[in-house]
């Protein structure tokens, strides 16, 4: 565990002096939660680049760290001494005295960081009796994450070659997970590994989005709140959880302590929490949202400066006065950055493409800035991206297709929205009809709106507002349309991929809405409680069930873990390998490449597996062409387990002219090829 805090910490404090090239007034905390999102991706890609060309092993991880950390010499400069210094004595104000606000935001803090840990170490669990996960919907993503983190530890899977679907580029974007190698490889334990990398990497996201909540706000209180409604998200389940109380005879406390089921996701529901469905299941997604948070921000910046040259907007908002070639030179550093996303999470990319591309309609004249962003974009992702699609399996046809409504499944649109989402939706439209009614109000009366600014102790509640706020929602509302009419994954559920973020966009708005309504007397503010209370019921019923280990979900039995450590000992690391299309073989542990995996994921990600499928049931059924199939894909080694025998006619007496190379229990390894 120790090492991987020590890792952790030089991928953050290398991230941490890349800031200061493309962000110039922010707090030494968002700083650091920054660095460690920078810090990875910059590490991921170094380690990925002298891996594809070295070989993936303790020395390339090692050199990889050593470059990750060059951005240290930015504090040569003196500038950037002065700006960190700057940074840390306000940092250390902040720890000093003692009153309720500072309270509040160390026990804010405090809260998410503990239960991020509670949430993530139920991620993957090591017993006696095998492998576990206490997450809902972890069952088939975890033995997924694995087979990737040890197909670069023990599988010399560089460069990558897609574990589950031999001879295929590994496409799917793995950057989160080769960080997670990359600890394992220089000695870290993969469960602590991930452990650690998880929660940073979500106390990291509420950080960042905590402050862009604040930068379109203006309102501290808005930006806690915020990430209260990311990672508690969900929507009227709550009810079904009071009827299910009811229909059952045990103490309500009881109840709590035995909940039967998700209450956001499930046959009834298709949203999910974002911690459930999302954050522990897709690694990509929680190393890839901070990032494209820090750039949407950052984007924001530049659109909502002031055309004029050294001057106010008409909100009299503070606004960015840095030289025209400042402000470019950090746009085009900014541009690299979202540049690396190809690899961390495609869909991350495509929405920030959207948002840049309306930003630049409505901000032609900043066109310097823009051309610098996209020509840092360009550098890095070109060619990822081409690296990525040659000798990839995944048919693009596959990803676009009309498809009205999500996944309605036969529902009444308006109802399935309201069902999975619960109030938010309302929440929004009142949060940007506040927005146009102050933007009113400031043209009707400006002496109204300072007096009314006044109301406010402490400097909570700004109003920042410009009409260029709701310019800035457009992009983010056009993902929540398109994602309804049109599906763009080959699964129509992973159109999430792509909500998400027209949620996330959606924050402010609707976070300003409750800190509003807070800040009214104290009707409003027990509507506000009663409102926050209705947006996070059901999704903190979810992570409960998830932090009160009521979920234990076997996923590789002892026998699977001894069998994979003996492939490990007696089989080359590049080995092929025959086994049942299942998201659970024992291979996964192993790191050794699978002819074919689970078809569930394959078909996922666009990849035409019915031919090989068909191909692997003939074999393992003693076909009279299975001896040709082996050696037309050069399969080495056969497995035979509970999983072949329960999802594939298997005749064994076919493989018994084969030596066994390995046998655990059930398990039995056959060596088809010498």
């Amino acid at each position: 565990m120790l090492l991987s805090f020590i890792l952790i910490l030089l991928i953050t404090v290398g991230g941490l002096s890349l800031t200061y090239l493309f962000a110039d007034d922010e707090p030494l905390l968002w700083r650091v939660c920054a660095g460690n999102i920078v810090g990875s991706a910059l590490f991921g890609l170094i380690c990925f680049l002298l891996a594809c060309f070295f070989g993936f092993n303790q020395a390339t991880v090692s050199l990889s760290f050593l470059i990750s950390l060059s951005p240290l010499v930015l504090f040569n400069n003196k500038a950037n001494r002065l700006k960190f210094l700057a940074n840390w004595r306000k940092a250390k104000g902040k720890l000093e005295g003692a009153n309720s606000k500072k309270i509040f935001r160390f026990a804010y803090y405090v809260f998410f960081f503990g239960l991020f840990w509670l949430f993530f170490e139920r991620a993957m669990l090591e017993t006696p009796n095998g492998i576990f996960t206490g997450g809902s919907q972890n069952l088939g993503d975890l033995p997924f994450h694995l087979g990737a983190i040890f197909s670069f530890t023990d599988g010399q899977n560089f460069p990558p070659e897609n574990p589950s679907y031999a001879f295929a580029k590994f496409s799917y974007p793995f950057m989160a997970d080769l960080v997670t190698a990359s600890f394992v490889a220089l000695g870290g334990r993969v469960r602590e590994a991930m452990l650690v990398q998880n929660v940073f990497l979500a106390f990291s996201l509420l950080v960042i989005l905590e402050r862009f909540t604040f930068k379109l706000t203006g309102s501290w209180l808005a930006g806690k709140i915020a990430p209260v409604l990311l990672f508690f998200s969900g929507g009227l389940g709550f009810l079904w959880f009071f009827k299910d109380f009811w229909q059952q005879a045990q103490g309500f406390f009881d109840f709590v302590w035995n909940l039967p089921r998700d209450y956001t996701s499930g046959d009834k529901f298709r949203w999910g929490n974002s911690l459930i469905t999302l954050f522990v299941t897709q690694r990509s997604l929680l190393l890839g949202m901070p990032l494209t948070i820090i750039v949407l921000q950052r984007l924001w910046e530049v659109f909502n400066r002031d055309k004029g040259q050294g001057t106010r907007d008409e909100l009299n908002y503070k606004t960015d006065t840095r030289p025209s070639s400042l402000a470019t030179r950090h746009c085009f550093f900014l541009g690299l950055l979202a540049g690396t996303l190809p690899l961390i999470h495609v869909h991350s990319l495509v929405v920030l493409f959207v948002v840049s591309a309306f930003l630049f309609f409505f901000r032609s004249g900043r066109w310097r800035e823009w051309i610098a962003f996209g020509a840092g974009v360009s550098i890095v992702a070109v060619p990822e991206l081409i690296w990525a699609m040659t000798g990839s399996a995944t048919r693009l046809t596959e990803f676009v297709a009309w498809n009205f409504g999500w996944d309605l499944r036969g529902e009444n649109f308006i109802w399935f929205w309201f069902k999975n989402l619960g109030i938010f939706i309302p929440i929004l439209i009142f949060g940007i009809y506040l927005v146009f009614s102050l933007l009113r109000r400031k043209k009707e009366n400006e002496l109204r709106i300072e007096t009314d600014k006044r109301r406010f102790k402490n400097d909570i509640f700004h109003f920042p507002f410009s009409i260029f706020h709701l310019y800035f929602y457009l992009p983010f509302l056009l993902c929540f349309v398109v994602a309804n009419l049109v599906k763009l994954a080959p699964w129509e559920w992973d159109n999430i991929k792509v909500l998400i973020y027209w949620f996330v966009g959606s924050l402010p708005f609707a976070a300003f809405c409750l800190a509003w309504l807070w800040n009214k007397d104290r009707i409003f503010k027990i509507i506000a409680v009663g409102c926050l209370v209705v947006l996070t019921f059901s999704g903190a019923l979810d992570v409960w069930r998830v932090v009160a280990k009521q979920i234990n979900y076997k996923v590789f039995d002892k026998d699977a873990v001894a069998i994979s450590q003996q492939i490990k000992q007696k089989t080359a690391p590049n080995a092929l390998f025959l086994n049942a299309p299942t998201y659970n073989s024992a291979i996964v542990l192993s790191g050794r490449r699978s002819l074919m995996r689970y078809s569930g994921h394959l078909s996922s990600y666009g990849i035409d597996y019915q031919e090989r499928e068909t191909e692997v049931k003939k074999i393992y059924s003693g076909d009279p062409a299975a001896e040709i199939l082996l050696t037309k894909y050069g399969i080495e080694y056969v497995l035979i387990s509970p999983e072949e025998k329960s999802n594939l006619t298997v005749n064994e007496e076919f493989f018994r002219r084969y030596p066994v190379a390995a046998e655990a229990g059930q398990y039995r390894v056959y060596q088809v090829k010498k």
